[in-house]
């Protein structure tokens, strides 16, 4: 008998929306997220992705319903605690003005580690994210997106999250450090049983990645499937035709 994954994150008919709007992003969404699960979650622009993994670490609030970690409603748990457990990198994220070296362990020293436990963290993931040493001294400035994107992800995983939640990881890197990051997420998973969830636009990655896919339309969860009973042609058909609506719709208004 297969051994039950545990739960982590649980939404329960969550609602959300824009702040003094009555407009809703996200409607009555409902799912469960595990241990060890890849999800992809996939859907035109605007169908509500990114706001919906802002909620999952309470950089928004939602309007209706509930939200758990663990068994514990989110908005019981401090901020920061649930943050080293549920880590979201951004699509565009920032270093606030540290250095590489200084961005990557300053989770570490909030939580005042001993100096030789936190070189030894930064080591393995420099290592197993292939980031170079010479990256450590640089600036925001210094860095393309892509390689922000590898740091924040460093950043994130020093912390040993339960969750990881990633907006357009791959967006500005090139196939191979794609793949390769596509392959460390697949490890990550199996070894360290991190629940990975991904918004990517690019289905051929999210198909690569993923154990199950959230498919968005409108702020609406339309379909949650394993990734083995997904039609990928049709989603991508399906995401073409919706591009092309709101492409119209825009020139109307505009």
């Amino acid at each position: 008998m297969a051994k039950e994954k545990t739960p982590l994150l649980h939404l329960d008919q969550i609602s959300f929306t824009a702040a003094g709007s009555e407009t809703y992003l996200l409607q009555d969404i409902s799912f469960t997220l595990t241990a060890g699960e890849r999800v992809a979650v996939v859907g035109a622009s605007g169908a509500g992705k990114t706001s919906l993994l802002r909620l999952l670490n309470r950089l928004a609030e939602p309007a209706e319903g509930t939200i758990e970690f663990a068994g514990q409603p989110l908005s019981q748990i401090a901020v920061r605690q649930l943050r080293q457990k549920v880590a979201l990198v951004p699509q565009e994220p920032k270093l606030l003005g540290m250095a590489v070296a200084e961005t990557l362990t300053y989770p570490l020293r909030l939580q005042h580690l001993p100096k030789a436990e936190i070189r030894q963290c930064l080591e393995v993931w420099l290592t197993q994210l292939h980031l170079p040493q010479d990256w450590l001294e640089r600036h925001e400035w210094q860095l393309s997106l892509g390689q922000r994107q590898l740091v924040s992800i460093a950043r994130a995983l020093v912390m040993q999250p339960q969750v990881l939640l990633l907006d357009e990881p791959t967006s500005a890197l090139d196939a191979g450090r794609a793949a390769q990051l596509v392959e460390i997420l697949l490890d990550l998973a199996k070894e360290r049983q991190v629940a990975v969830m991904m918004v990517n636009h690019h289905l051929e990655i999210a198909r690569q990645f993923c154990q199950r896919v959230l498919y968005l339309r409108e702020g609406r969860l339309i379909a949650d499937l394993p990734a083995a009973q997904v039609d990928w042609s049709e989603i991508g058909e399906d995401l073409r035709q919706v591009a092309a609506k709101n492409s119209w719709q825009g020139e109307l208004i505009s």
